[in-house]
């Protein structure tokens, strides 16, 4: 008790120490929703695993697709005969030659929270820029009431925002410590009464952890959990995935359910969880701890977690600083894109959550190149045997920025084996799926709602042109260009000028740089 209450503790006074996230402004800066809208001549790529497909014409009704037909084949002239007919008031868009995909579901999306004074509209902008049409956000930091307020204005589209489906750290929105299983029963209850979609744990007593965890599937919530090292030993993944735990975020729980000769990851002697050296240094050995790849420890873990419907939400790209801090530091967007205050945040800090670069050693970074050979090795595992894996950032923290993370998290699962095809379910219609959302986003057909990624080069063949600073390619011309980025991010059936999102963000970073 006296190790949790502790933890409870440490993160509360990082929450209390956090001024509030700057309000969104409201505006509409998209265009639309429409009567109808038809885009037109595009090739689709539909979140289902189906290769792309196209040229198609996709006819939206307000904020609902109603209609994709295919309007003929590629290199010759439209059949005109498919395409449906404009009727007056209608609004076409050309999209000939481009791709269309289903809006992207950042499943752990932080809205700026950890930072003193970063504004809304900088994450926001930069998620709808990449093509993020749908973000859960785990914790809620910046205080229940203060997401709850922007997930409406969120969906009244009032705000330039995605949809927020807001989860709630344990314990917030609360007078007291809780300490016993009945208070935890009310404190779920309190929080699925104001309208929090789900739970964010890193870890409870056991008693407490099975209390939460039944109340929370009573009352219709997700759960997700960050499996602390402090808590770990009571309740790995796998205890977690039994007693009812919906997603699990990172990695931590899952190697220390497939130990085999120890219960407790290898520390060293000096080890102190606080020192953030300490913590990831030591993170970087414990997948080679766990049970090798085809063992049986290996496989009745993996075919266990797939039994109990749990989603793996591994967040590679915010651990991608361990293993190559000098690309995540100079990464090029951060001219542009990275706000000053979130580039004081990163740097090396005692104090500051993921600034554990104090001095980082090339053995740290083969450790974690190591540390990610297996653990992408069970996520694709994983997959391949069934099992959901989503995609999801993490970004605000270790050198990560909104949407830019995002997309490198695709290039990071393509890293692990998943096939391009395989890395949009997980993007799109996985993540719907975990969130229960499958009904109405995730994939290109009528019935769903209009949220869709509209890009003019090829996403499967190079999931780099997502990036919002573009894809530096060689032309025919012997000269270098930047190619890419999303162009228009539809959300509801609004129509958003990417680009013109993007240039907003660096504007607001330009003036925090000129305010310094």
């Amino acid at each position: 008790m006296i190790r949790y209450l502790l933890f409870i503790l440490f993160c509360i006074s990082c929450v209390t120490l956090s001024a509030r996230t700057l309000d969104a402004p409201l505006s509409s800066e998209g265009e639309g929703p429409y009567n109808r809208l038809i885009l037109r001549g595009a090739t689709v790529i539909d979140g289902k695993g189906a290769p792309p497909y196209g040229p198609v014409d996709i006819i939206i009704e307000g904020n609902k697709i109603v209609s994709v037909r295919s309007v003929g084949a590629p290199g010759v002239p439209i059949n005109e005969s498919r395409r449906p007919k404009a009727k007056e008031g209608d609004k076409e868009l050309d999209v000939s030659g481009h791709y269309i995909l289903p809006g992207f579901v950042d499943m752990h999306g932080h809205i700026a929270g950890s930072v003193d004074g970063l504004p809304a509209e900088y994450p926001f902008k930069l998620w709808l820029g990449h093509g993020i049409t749908t973000v859960r956000e785990p914790g809620s930091f910046n205080g229940l009431d203060w997401t709850l307020k922007h997930q409406r204005l969120s969906e009244k589209n009032e705000i330039v925002a995605p949809r927020i489906v807001p989860y709630v750290g344990f314990n917030m929105d609360w007078d007291k410590e809780i300490t016993t299983p009945k208070e935890t029963r009310r404190w779920v209850r309190h929080v699925a009464d104001k309208g929090a979609k789900g739970i964010k744990f890193f870890g409870l007593p056991r008693p407490m952890m099975e209390a939460a965890l039944d109340e929370a599937n009573k009352q219709g919530l997700g759960t997700m959990m960050h499996h602390a090292q402090l808590n770990v030993v009571d309740t790995n993944a796998l205890d977690s995935a039994r007693l009812g735990l919906t997603s699990m975020e990172h990695w931590y729980g899952l190697p220390e359910a497939l130990f085999e000769d120890k219960v407790i990851q290898d520390y060293p002697i000096k080890y102190n969880y606080n020192n953030e050296s300490h913590r990831f240094t030591e993170a970087g050995r414990l997948w080679q701890q766990a049970a090798e790849k085809g063992s049986d420890k290996w496989n009745a873990v993996r075919d266990e977690l797939i039994e109990l419907d749990f989603t793996l939400n591994p967040t590679l790209t915010i651990y991608e600083a361990s293993r190559d801090v000098m690309r995540a530091r100079n990464a090029p967007w951060h001219k542009d894109f990275t706000h000053s205050k979130l580039k004081a945040f990163f740097e090396p800090n005692r104090e500051s959550h993921g600034s554990y670069f104090f001095d980082w050693t090339t053995q740290n970074e083969v450790d974690w190149k190591n540390n990610y050979r297996i653990w992408m090795s069970f996520l694709n595992d994983y997959k391949n045997h069934g099992g959901r894996v989503t995609t999801g950032s993490d970004a605000g923290y270790i050198y990560k920025i909104f949407g830019f993370g995002f997309i490198r998290e695709l290039e990071l699962l393509q890293e692990a084996g998943f096939h391009p095809l395989e890395v949009v379910q997980s993007a799109t219609i996985k993540g719907a799926e975990a969130l229960g959302l499958e009904d109405k986003i995730g994939t290109i057909q009528a019935g769903k709602l209009a949220d869709l990624v509209i890009v003019e080069e090829n996403p499967i063949a190079n999931f780099k042109v997502l990036y919002g600073n573009g894809h530096y390619r060689l032309g025919l011309d012997n000269k270098a260009e930047y190619v890419g980025g999303v162009k228009y991010t539809i959300k509801d059936g609004i129509i958003y000028d990417a680009r013109k999102l993007r240039e907003d963000v660096k504007q607001l970073v330009q003036e925090a740089k000129q305010a310094q």
